[in-house]
């Protein structure tokens, strides 16, 4: 049964899902009252990756800060929220296990509703949000297709309206995400490895230097692992025997850049293209980039130049990364649809969109 939603619905959300700690105080849906994230990169930097015990335990220490902080933010308070909402899927189980019984906590100790979402989804919802100083925002126009691009998922979805999601195609193996960061430590260039990737590649050419295309014909997916497998045929025949000894950003970095323009170029080159032909096949009237991927400047340049007259909505950059807010207006339209869950949610590492 859907709820009524009273004007200035409020709902404080958290999100765990890996190596950000965030809470957010959302306000109908869209507007973000307060917004705070507390990243763990720099302690994962020297792993080269997340480690998702370390994870975990940052994420308890982490947790009450961060919610005070955005609850210091909120006018009223406590007294304020009218439901709490947390990520319980996908990601690490351990990560999202702390945000999932905060929440719980939170909404069983105060009486308030309990909502659950799907990171995904909240990726998606990024694309409504704006704050007080940007009160005329639109939000995407239904159909939309979400191009969804992150370290742990590539996916395409139809949306016909909230809720109603349709995938069109995913990839078969790494997410694009995850490509990037592992075709920057064969590279060299540390992590995390899509902000590096883009960094030693703006304005370079690669020029003679092509690498494959995985179009896979008459589908929407993707395949990137044998676009990593070039990579590293590529760098070992650079350095050969010297691969296990020295690092090709530091002994070659001209040819780093043009790899990595080349890398990108192919990678952004797939995404583009099938999108927009989804984009178009299905009349969509939006295209939403979503996920941490969508930060790229030369993904969100290409998308939207050959997308026209299709409009692409992507949020700003501090919200395509892992945040609560958008946990927050993906929880407002579930609750809308009358979705709340009990006390027996759980952690679900492997949750499916669709």
């Amino acid at each position: 049964m859907s709820h009524q939603m009273p004007a200035g619905f409020t709902i404080l959300a958290i999100e765990t899902s890996c190596d950000e700690t965030a809470a957010a105080v959302i306000r109908d849906g869209r507007e973000i009252v307060a917004n705070s994230v507390a990243s763990q990169i720099d302690i994962h930097q020297r792993y080269g990756g997340v480690v998702p015990e370390v994870a975990s335990r940052q994420h308890i220490l982490t947790i009450t800060p961060v919610i005070n902080t955005v609850l210091a933010q909120v006018p009223g308070g406590w007294s304020a929220i009218n439901a709490v909402a947390t990520t319980y899927g996908p990601g690490l189980a351990g990560a999202l296990l702390t945000g999932i019984n905060t929440a719980k906590a939170i909404a069983w100790s105060r009486n308030l509703p309990f909502i659950g979402v799907n990171h995904l989804e909240g990726h998606i919802y990024a694309s409504w949000l704006h704050t007080a100083n940007d009160l005329a925002y639109q939000a995407p126009e239904f159909p939309c297709v979400a191009l969804i691009v992150s370290g742990g998922h590539t996916a395409l979805v139809l949306l016909n309206d909230h809720g109603d999601y349709r995938l069109l195609g995913q990839t078969r193996d790494d997410a694009v995400g995850e490509a990037f960061d592992k075709v920057a430590r064969i590279m060299g260039l540390g992590y995390p490895g899509g902000p590096q990737m883009e960094k030693v590649a703006r304005g370079v050419n690669p020029g003679a230097l092509k690498l494959p295309r995985a179009w896979l014909r008459g589908t929407y997916d993707w395949s990137f692992s044998g676009l990593k497998t070039a990579v590293l045929n590529v760098v070992n025949d650079r350095l050969g025997e010297r691969m296990e000894k020295v690092k090709l950003a530091e002994v070659d970095p001209a040819f780093t850049a043009q790899l990595a323009a080349a890398f990108q170029d192919s990678a952004v080159d797939v995404l583009v293209q099938k999108t927009v032909a989804a984009a178009r096949e299905h009349k969509a009237k939006t295209i939403i980039l979503a996920g941490g991927v969508a930060a790229n400047t030369a993904l969100r340049e290409r998308l939207s130049a050959t997308a026209k007259p299709i409009p692409v909505a992507y949020p700003p950059i501090w919200l395509c990364t892992d945040n609560a807010a958008m946990i927050g207006a993906a929880a407002y339209y579930r609750y809308q649809a009358g979705v709340q869950q009990d006390w027996s949610l759980d952690a679900t590492p492997s949750l499916k969109l669709i």
